[in-house]
């Protein structure tokens, strides 16, 4: 019920698995300028942590499922790349199946497509293949602290958050339909002795919980109504700053990184 209220009428009808779904959120996304501003700081702090982790690593650097918030619009060097077609992408490309040479990429950037992979091992083999050593792969997901897992598990019709699904492989019957936002959660901590076994050049190097929970979620994220004005930022910003010490219940999303070893 308390989704419905809160979903954008202009949501309503669209297909997620459809075109007209990137035009509706591009459109969302231009009158959220607070929206804007948190995709601007997650794309500062991907590049800020390929900078400091992937030192002199030459080669590419790739977005995977780019959408309507590409990290070129505040880094033009990025490709943009999604496996749906759109206005403003260099490439459409399948994350499973890549079409890039071995070794050729730098980094890998993921805002939230991670866990749209239906199976998340095709994936990770492509890395290991496409990525050169020292390079490595940005991934910012749906977290799994408290506050993330009630409120996941509640956002979206078309998509779940199971923590106990059994495997790796999900249910996904389109790029948006069918995905488990907890698989971040599933491959790289409740399995990962698996994902150190199956794929040894690939290194977990860092991961935490982000600090702008409170402006994403207040903001209303593409898909829901702004529930704060957007000139109270700074003191959301404020606010968030203060919390830090709590982003482990609080944050809705979290950063991992990863490096191919040499």
């Amino acid at each position: 019920m308390l989704r419905r209220l809160l979903a954008l009428p202009e949501i309503a009808d669209v297909d997620v698995d459809g075109l007209d779904r990137l035009a509706v959120h591009a459109a969302v996304l231009e009158r959220k300028p607070m929206l804007a501003a948190v995709f601007r700081e997650c794309h500062e702090l991907m590049l800020s942590l390929d900078r400091r982790t992937f030192g002199d690593t030459t080669g590419l650097r790739v977005e995977l499922g780019a959408g309507v918030a590409p990290i070129k619009m505040t880094f033009p060097e990025v490709l943009a790349t999604d496996v749906v077609p759109s206005p403003g992408l260099d490439a459409v490309l399948d994350a499973q199946s890549m079409d890039l040479s071995d070794g050729s990429v730098r980094a890998l950037y993921g805002q939230n497509c991670f866990h749209h992979f239906p199976d998340p091992a095709m994936f990770l083999t492509e890395a290991e293949r496409v990525v050169a050593p020292g390079g490595g792969v940005v991934l910012i997901e749906p977290y799994y602290g408290p506050v993330a897992s009630i409120l996941f598990k509640r956002l979206f019709s078309s998509e779940d958050f199971d923590k106990q699904m059994a495997g790796w492989r999900t249910q996904a019957t389109g790029p948006m339909h069918g995905a488990n936002q907890a698989l971040s959660y599933i491959v790289f901590n409740r399995d990962r002795s698996r994902f150190e076994s199956e794929f040894p050049n690939l290194q977990i190097v860092e991961t935490f919980p982000l600090g702008n929970y409170l402006r994403y979620l207040l903001s209303g994220g593409l898909n829901f109504r702004q529930l704060a004005p957007s000139f109270s930022e700074p003191a959301l910003r404020a606010l968030e700053s203060a919390l830090r010490p709590l982003r482990r219940v609080l944050a809705l999303h979290h950063v991992i990184v990863l490096r191919r070893r040499a």
